[in-house]
């Protein structure tokens, strides 16, 4: 059904689609319309930072662009250095190398399959789907497909509640790290440095930030004060008893009695990270099956420990990170955040709830906030994805993971109906399938989505 698509966004989900697409040969050519933004094709934030230090939390042998060829990235890098191995963890910069040659090579390549694209270096500030296709604003400018993909990555963090606007203003409070990484120069100062959360965000900011400013003092702040968990040096092998303990999942769709069978097989298992590896290939199909309440219920109670058993650090990561703590320059704290002002000197003030009870307020001279994705499409800045919402054009997730959409991608409309030529791969699709951060998991649904685009184009050049 559809030959012209409109390609929403310019991160490694987009680029693993559009490689997808132009990679196929179909009954009839492809024209593609890919709205990269201005700053370019491929990276997005999470392969775009110029650091060594940040490191992918996948081994390199499992981080290949198409489901058919999982071990593509591990060939770029070892034909670059053949002593690479696909267990390393390699640096995101890399990868983001790696997507950006790939894509590329698919964009210069397309019209040997009948394909074009036209790159558009614009963010489509507005859409609207009808049963005509889809018309896209951007700029001064519109744009026309029969269909479009949304991927465009999370969405741009809001400061917490409780920061007042003299904080942020100041340019002291930091609300997203990335760009403020990007920018950051050496400092000897000794400067008092807080950062909000314990998430791989969190490690990240602390590795470069600790390296450029040697005679800095910080602390994590987090509701448990928990680092995420080390990888082991060595790929795990799938546990002996994932079959039977994810047919008890299923068995029992109850959060409650899903930790309980988790620990039972933990205090059992030679090593729990191989429980926790072996469920990843179920973890969408078991989302699907827990009610809305239940997902409500894993959200308060078992995301954060989900969350750092899941996403883990590389070894030498957590390495670096226990050496920052014996050096007495990184401290760990538990509590929540309960606001942060500008004191008349300058510092920022910030007010915590101590987990026992009480409240403390300690001075920093910057704050750093790494809370994790945002995925609240109902009340997000973003200009495309607020149209969509008030217009009643898509349904925000019930639970704020997203858009609410089939596990396939169709997105729902305002009334709650799957809508024919509007998908989403990644980031927003948390609600529906819960994983759907990771490359492993964008590149299966990249394929999907392609598959659904093809086999409705197949359907039209027929029936022609």
């Amino acid at each position: 059904m559809f030959h012209k698509v409109a390609i929403i966004g310019g991160g490694a989900a987009a680029a693993t689609l559009v490689s997808e697409l132009l990679e196929r040969r179909t009954p009839r050519p492809l024209h593609l319309d890919w709205y990269t933004g201005a700053a370019g094709a491929g990276r997005g934030v999470a392969y775009g930072t110029p650091s060594e230090r940040h490191l992918l939390n996948v081994r390199a042998a499992s981080m290949g662009m198409f489901v058919g060829k999982p071990g593509g990235f591990l060939e770029y890098a070892q034909a670059l250095d053949p002593t690479v191995k696909g267990s390393d963890f390699l640096p995101r910069r890399l990868y983001g190398d790696f997507l950006q040659s790939r894509v590329n090579q698919a964009v210069k390549n397309a019209g040997s399959f009948g394909h074009d694209v036209n790159i558009i270096p614009f963010v489509a500030e507005s859409l609207v789907p009808s049963s005509e296709g889809v018309t896209i604003g951007y700029g001064d400018e519109v744009g026309h497909a029969e269909a479009a993909v949304l991927a465009i990555g999370s969405l741009p963090p809001r400061p917490l509640p409780g920061v007042d606007d003299a904080a942020i203003a100041s340019g002291r409070y930091v609300t997203d790290p990335w760009p403020y990484l990007v920018a950051a120069r050496a400092d000897e100062r000794p400067l008092r440095v807080l950062v909000i959360g314990l998430g791989l965000t969190a490690v990240d900011v602390l590795l470069d930030l600790s390296a450029r400013w040697p005679n800095a003092r910080f602390t994590a702040l987090s509701r448990h004060g928990k680092l995420p968990e080390p990888h082991l040096a060595a790929a795990s092998a799938p546990g002996e008893k994932d079959a039977e303990l994810i047919e008890s999942f299923r068995d029992d769709a109850n959060v409650r009695a899903w930790i309980r069978a988790l620990r039972d097989a933990a205090a059992e298992a030679e090593d729990w990270r191989t429980l926790v590896d072996g469920l990843r290939p179920y973890t969408q199909s078991l989302w699907a099956e827990l009610p809305t309440g239940e997902r409500a219920r894993f959200l308060r109670h078992a995301r954060w420990a989900w969350e750092r058993a899941r996403h883990r650090m590389p070894p030498q990561v957590a390495a670096s990170i226990a050496e920052l703590e014996r050096a007495g320059r990184l401290t760990r704290g538990r509590g929540r955040m309960r606001g942060v002002s500008l004191s008349s000197e300058g510092a920022l003030d910030v007010k915590r709830a101590l987990p026992g009870g009480g409240e403390a307020v300690e001075s920093y001279d910057i704050v750093i906030q790494t809370v994790g994705l945002n995925t609240d499409t109902l009340r997000t800045e973003h200009r495309l994805v607020r149209q969509l919402v008030i217009d009643g054009l898509v349904k925000p997730d019930p639970l704020g993971l997203g858009f609410a959409a089939v596990a396939d991608g169709h997105l729902l409309d305002g009334n709650g109906r799957p809508r024919a030529n509007l998908f989403a791969i990644g980031s927003l699709l948390r609600g529906a399938l819960w994983e759907s951060t990771a490359i492993p998991e964008i590149r299966k649904q990249a394929q999907s989505v392609a598959n659904m685009l093809m086999a409705e184009s197949a359907e039209r050049a027929h029936s022609r």
